[in-house]
């Protein structure tokens, strides 16, 4: 049937499907059109011309929708089916390109020209027959979708053409390669295209068998572990666990997911998940498993706080919620700007270190609202378990994470501004050293794996900025003490104590108290005299209490009707507090023999000694009172040996200590005394009751002397400065090796005061001993 010609033939578009010559198939037809094309073909001499659409989603195909090459076919029968739909029986001639597209009687017509074959079978075209006969072979062995009966009914098939046809109506071909293939009239073209396409189809095979087995095999471990998950669900049921952990486990199983644990303790985490599935939840082992999960859900593994490194404002809250401190505030604005440049700096470990009432832990809290992080605050004031801080392990009863661990547990976040409250109060016993246990969690170099005995997984302190309170720095062991950035907060000064009472302490407790602005006024000479007749600390803690007391007071005056509003002056303060509690002046009202004014460090804060000399007859006899420790001891010693070495220059009887007993008296009494700082406040107070001299009143002293006389440096004179400021001295007696810690002394304080500054205790003898008439 070469170049047949044939006009006015019915047009049947066919969609998502093409057809080859010499095959024979059924095709379902529903379009009206497509029905009234077919009735038309039968009526007359059953050609009908197939033409694939291009898209298949045209409901409604016209001329452009249609490939210009399809096939001429011939119409076998037509029977109609149950749904309305009409089957076809086909058989397929051979290519034609149809053309003049017309509608005739509610249907296409085409005029159709046949394309036979371009090539004659030569050697070449056998042996492209040959090549492509095992690529398809290897293709059905592969393919379930080509049985072994077709296979054998193809590879029979002498014929090019035919045979390549034949091969591609069996490939799955998208529609428009299948249309590529059914235009290539040169059949050892075709067979080439065909080769390439199986050889391509063969590789994709393979790579589908191989995911194929993968996902076989993991079908059927998931088939093994559901079976058996339905088997323990039916026997825990039957022991009575009625719904069984399935749920519980699916649960667990996506907190785990979502809670961004590290590899490591995700395969820990979901390890222990697998062994609390097989525990029966009667079991005791099954609570401690599951509180175990629970932990490691909710730490934070990766949530930070986002840092709002602002510098103006963090400089603001700081300055709002505390007055002075600017070494404090100085040192975390270092942090936040070197931190806004690196933006990878690890948390420092800040240690606080002062008396109490001077706001360390309010100062930590305005840190982590000035960096925007979390605040979490634990207090080691008696801890002595090492378990405290490492956790126990969980083979004992009622084992619990440490409280690091607890504390991150409650920030939420991997970055919050951690306080170690009272550092200095941990102790140990024989449950172990918890300050030994500080050192990998304030050691930068070690904190970024802390072990917990309890969560037994490493887990990352680096991003923790710690601050730690401390009051005595001196019982903080070494090592510990070594890890961490020591700040001191010293005590208030009396203009500072004023402004923090009236910008902060006064307005929280009439909050506090319910009262208003309008109905308790203090005006300033009321705050000042409250500061020094009524408190006498470091701090402010003594402050807050009495304002608090004062509106409490005028609460219950207001309450009965006694009063409308409180003005709290001078004149009303005895009313509202009693009488007056301790002195503000001299140390002492006029200069005395043998009493003098040393200056002590507390853990308080600074404060100023009475150290009294009596001398009455006896045999030499040295009395210390005054519960004094092993180094006031010790200073009373030397300073006794020091005057006895230089009598005869102090114009002093050198058998003195044959007929006279020496005795050396610190009140109070009842308070424990100790500190290198009080010798020549002892020698000067025996010189002075030795040569009956007076010692100034408004002088006083601090320094450690040798058997030489030699004046040696002490610490804590900011603190020191700040108490003989209060008792109201005016000169200080420092050895000249301390001069340069004058400039930490507040300018308010260091300008009502006259420093000495001596190097040999004959100096201090004279600046504090008063002239006498020779």
């Amino acid at each position: 049937m070469s170049n047949r010609k044939k006009q006015n033939v019915p047009l049947l578009p066919l969609r998502g499907m093409l057809v080859y010559p010499t095959m024979v198939l059924h095709i379902d037809v529903g379009r009206e059109r497509s029905v009234f094309a077919v009735e038309h073909a039968i009526a007359n001499d059953n050609y009908i011309m197939l033409a694939s659409q291009k898209d298949t989603s045209v409901e409604n195909p016209e001329e452009a929708d249609l490939y210009q090459i399809g096939l001429l076919a011939y119409v076998k029968s037509l029977t109609e089916l149950n749904n309305g739909t009409y089957r076809l029986h086909i058989e397929g001639i051979e290519r034609a390109e149809w053309s003049n597209y017309e509608e005739a009687d509610l249907y296409p017509v085409v005029d159709v020209v046949s394309i036979p074959d371009a090539t004659k079978v030569d050697a070449e075209t056998i042996a492209l027959m040959r090549t492509l006969r095992p690529y398809f072979e290897n293709y059905t062995k592969y393919s379930a979708k080509v049985s072994q009966e077709t296979f054998d009914s193809i590879v029979t098939i002498e014929e090019p053409g035919r045979f390549a046809d034949m091969i591609a109506s069996h490939l799955p071909l998208k529609l428009s390669a299948k249309q590529e293939i059914l235009e290539i009239t040169d059949v050892k073209k075709r067979l080439e295209f065909l080769i390439n396409k199986l050889h391509d189809e063969q590789a994709i095979l393979k790579l589908e068998r191989k995911i194929n087995t993968r996902v076989k095999e993991a079908m059927e471990r998931t088939q093994k572990e559901f079976y058996l998950r339905e088997q323990m669900k039916a026997i825990q049921k039957e022991l009575g666990d009625k719904d069984g952990k399935s749920i519980e486990v699916v649960e667990l199983t996506r907190k785990i997911e979502e809670a961004g644990m590290p590899e490591n303790v995700k395969r820990a985490a979901m390890s222990e998940l697998d062994r609390y599935e097989k525990v029966h939840s009667a079991s005791a082992e099954s609570g401690v498993i599951r509180n175990y999960i629970d932990w490691l859900i909710s730490l934070p593994w990766s949530d930070a706080s986002k840092d709002q490194l602002d510098i103006k404002r963090s400089e603001e809250i700081l300055n709002r919620d505390h007055e002075g401190l600017d070494s404090v505030k100085e040192r975390i604005l270092e942090y936040l700007a070197v931190r806004q440049l690196t933006n990878s700096l690890r948390g420092p470990i800040l240690c606080l270190d002062g008396p109490p009432g001077v706001g360390k832990t309010s100062l930590a809290r305005s840190i982590a609202e000035s960096l925007g992080r979390e605040f979490v605050r634990i207090s080691l004031g008696g801890v002595r378990d090492e378990s405290e801080i490492r956790g126990h392990r969980r083979t004992y009863v009622g084992a619990m994470p440490g409280r690091i661990i607890q504390g991150m547990k409650k920030a939420g976040k991997i970055n919050p501004v951690f306080l170690l409250d009272e550092i200095d109060k941990m102790s140990n016993d024989f449950r172990g050293d918890p300050s030994s246990a500080m050192l990998e969690v304030l050691d930068p170099e070690q904190n970024s794996t802390f072990s917990d005995h309890y969560i037994e997984e490493p887990y990352d302190l680096s991003n923790v900025l710690f601050v730690a309170t401390s009051n005595d720095l001196s019982s903080i062991p070494g090592p510990l003490r070594d890890r961490m950035e020591v700040i001191s907060i010293p005590g208030y000064t009396e203009l500072e104590k004023r402004s923090i009472a009236k910008n902060h302490l006064i307005p929280k407790q009439l909050k506090e108290h319910g009262l208003t602005k309008s109905q308790v006024r203090f005006n300033d000479e009321a705050i000042r005299n409250i500061v020094r007749y009524y408190t006498r600390e470091a701090g402010v803690r003594g402050l807050e209490r009495e304002i608090a007391r004062i509106c409490r007071r005028a609460a219950k005056q207001i309450v009965i009707g006694e009063k409308k509003s409180v003005t709290v002056s001078v004149n009303t303060l005895e009313t509202l507090l009693g009488k007056r509690k301790h002195t503000y002046g001299q140390a002492e009202t006029k200069n005395q023999i043998g009493v003098a004014t040393g200056l002590a460090y507390t853990t308080v804060g600074g404060d100023t000694l009475q150290i009294e000399v009596s001398l009455s007859p006896g045999k030499g006899k040295l009395i210390l009172t005054g519960k004094l420790g092993d180094v006031m001891k010790e200073s009373a010693q030397t300073a006794l040996s020091y005057v006895r070495s230089k009598a005869e220059d102090f114009h002093i009887d050198p058998n003195f200590h044959e007929s006279s007993d020496i005795h050396i008296h610190v009140p109070e009494g009842a308070v424990p005394k100790d500190g290198p700082s009080a010798g020549v406040t002892i020698a000067t107070a025996l010189v002075s009751a030795l040569t009956k001299r007076p010692i100034r009143r408004e002088v006083g002293m601090t320094g450690e002397i040798t058997l030489r006389g030699r004046v040696l440096p002490i610490g804590g004179v900011k603190e020191k400065s700040l108490s003989a400021h209060r008792a109201g001295l005016t000169t200080i007696i420092l050895p000249i090796a301390n001069e340069r810690d004058i400039e930490d002394i507040p300018e308010s304080v260091r300008s009502e005061l006259t420093f000495k500054l001596v190097s040999d205790a004959e100096e201090v003898l004279a600046y504090a001993l008063e002239e006498v008439a020779k």
